[in-house]
């Protein structure tokens, strides 16, 4: 079978929307009689009338509504995708309203900031640290970035680009006073230092063969702030449940030991959440093409945490 020209089906289409050949070849700038022809040679290959034509307009037969529907979906793929390259060819302009978790925000987003104010010397960025739930339609956000499973949400879309491992670690100078724990039940014969969530102790996840586990607490610290926790675990002040974007560059240089590595959780994704409109603005792609540009082969915190097929 002969292959449709492109030319004719977006005749055909035009012809549908503006009811006329005339306006269809005015909008395409042909001639009447070459919209004409073009949809006779379609209809000619598929075997089908695809319009009734009238003196007085156009109408689709059962067919051609099938057809119609399938090669409009097609033209606005298509117009979608030159939309899309003229946006990454274009230069990001405005402010940049991003949301981010304080602690990995201080630590790791703002570096990124910093290299895309430097790369787009004319943008400007607007920064809210905050672990709280934020409508990012409603407040007006271009991208924040969430930790944890995705919510359903057909407004809004995700990509992970890293992830977190919370891991059980402690000073050398707390274990060689203590000892080490071997399994999740030896936690309640040491002292640890446990996130307050909402004033209530966040449990430790961890997982054994037997299925989950959690350590409730309380501690024998009880603090409000991860950089405190680790603060507070790098004085000796007992065993404290971090992520690894946290404590990483502490476990590389050994002044935190990592402990029950056997029952660490699964990790968690990080993720760029962002409107989910018809096309990302410059500034906000651009900030993605930086996030995948430098954690595109893994972020420098989890070397070996990343989930595996």
């Amino acid at each position: 079978m002969e292959p449709y020209r492109f030319g004719d089906i977006a005749a055909f289409v035009a012809a549908v929307r503006s009811g006329s050949f005339t306006a269809a070849a005015s909008g395409l700038g042909l001639t009447r009689s070459a919209v004409g022809k073009s949809i006779a040679r379609l209809e000619s290959q598929l075997g089908v009338r695809l319009l009734h034509r009238t003196t007085r307009k156009l109408s689709l037969t059962d067919e051609g509504a099938v057809v119609y529907e399938r090669w409009r979906q097609i033209l606005e793929e298509l117009e979608d995708v030159d939309a899309t390259m003229a946006l990454r060819r274009s230069r990001p302009t405005g402010t940049l309203k991003l949301m981010t978790p304080p602690s990995f925000g201080q630590r790791h987003i703002m570096p990124l900031i910093h290299a895309y104010l430097k790369q787009w010397p004319e943008l400007r960025t607007e920064l809210w640290f905050t672990d709280r739930f934020v409508d990012l339609i409603e407040e007006g956000f271009d991208i924040a970035v969430r930790i944890g499973a995705p919510k359903d949400d057909s407004q809004i879309l995700t990509r992970t680009v890293a992830w977190q491992q919370f891991v059980v670690c402690a000073s050398p100078e707390y274990l060689a006073q203590r000892g080490t724990p071997r399994t999740p039940d030896d936690l309640a014969r040491h002292d640890t230092i446990v996130y307050l969530n909402a004033e209530r102790p966040r449990p430790w996840r961890l997982q054994t063969e037997q299925g989950p586990y959690l350590y409730e607490g309380p501690g024998r610290m009880n603090i409000d702030s991860s950089e405190a926790m680790r603060e507070s675990a790098l004085a000796g002040f007992g065993l404290a449940y971090l992520a690894n974007y946290i404590v990483g560059d502490d476990l590389r240089a050994g002044t935190l030991v990592e402990v029950l590595q056997p029952f660490r959780p699964p990790p968690d994704p990080i993720r760029l959440v962002y409107p989910s409109k018809r096309h990302l603005t410059p500034r906000t792609r651009a900030f993605i093409d930086l996030v995948v540009e430098h954690w595109g082969d893994g972020a420098p915190w989890e070397p070996d945490t990343a989930p595996t097929d």
